[in-house]
């Protein structure tokens, strides 16, 4: 009952912490909304027991990569004023519609029951693969994923190239 309760108060929270990222006006609202989600994605790694995995998840993103988050917005200034007015003519329409896209396919796998590709809901459920541990996590990571692994590697590797070069690209001014 107990991990029932604290699902539903995370579920909410991620949920509320997305909302705000998405309405907020103000950008340093919006990355305070990103952490409460990031904090809450934690907490429910923690409930699964994947404790490797929740510890990565404040390290890495609510650590690292919200701190590189809040520096680029006190870089680009909060106090300016912005454009509010929308340069793509139906794009809320564009996202409601695809919004209900994934609410009815969502709502299709739950009803069909099939979670074959749910580790814990698998006929033959492996205790291995449920648990959090770092071996869990590091031997199908460099034996069956490595290529994925690699590759994901090299586009953030590729990214952090993109964005020097475009931090240290001068507009010449006509």
């Amino acid at each position: 009952m107990v991990e029932a309760l604290l699902f539903v108060l995370m579920a909410l929270g991620a949920l509320a912490g997305a909302v705000t990222v998405v309405v907020a006006r103000n950008s340093v609202y919006s990355a305070m909304g990103l952490l409460a989600t990031l904090f809450s994605v934690a907490v429910l790694y923690v409930v699964q027991l994947a404790h490797l995995v929740a510890a990565v998840q404040v390290i890495v993103y609510a650590g690292a990569v919200m701190t590189l988050f809040l520096f680029v917005i006190m870089l680009i200034g909060v106090d300016l004023s912005e454009a509010i007015d929308e340069r793509l003519p139906r794009q809320r329409l564009w996202v409601g519609g695809l919004a209900g896209l994934v609410i009815i396919l969502a709502g299709v796998v739950t009803v069909s029951g099939e979670f074959e590709w749910v580790p814990a809901a698998a006929p033959e459920t492996i205790v291995e693969s449920t648990n959090g541990t770092v071996q869990a996590v590091a031997v199908p990571l460099f034996t069956e994923w490595v290529l994925a692994f690699e590759a994901t590697a090299l586009l953030l590797t590729i990214a952090a190239a993109g964005a020097i070069a475009l931090a240290h690209f001068r507009r010449v001014r006509v």
